[in-house]
């Protein structure tokens, strides 16, 4: 459990990416054009690997400290 933190905010804002960027991945299995638009707007066309990663990045210093 020491990864995962729910009540914790640093934990949510490490996770949006993760959802954001399996969101954008999983364009073509679901077909929620105007879901992936948003999120592309609100990311800046940012690849779903980077976001995935920076989110697991972000997940890993928050239970590091």
């Amino acid at each position: 459990m020491k990864y995962f933190k729910p009540t914790s905010l640093t934990w949510w804002m490490s996770f949006l990416p993760i959802a954001g960027g399996i969101i954008i991945a999983t364009a073509d299995i679901h077909g929620q054009a105007a879901l992936v638009t948003s999120v592309n707007n609100l990311t800046g066309n940012v690849e779903p690997a980077v976001l995935i990663n920076a989110g697991l990045v972000g997940i890993g210093l928050r239970a590091a400290m």
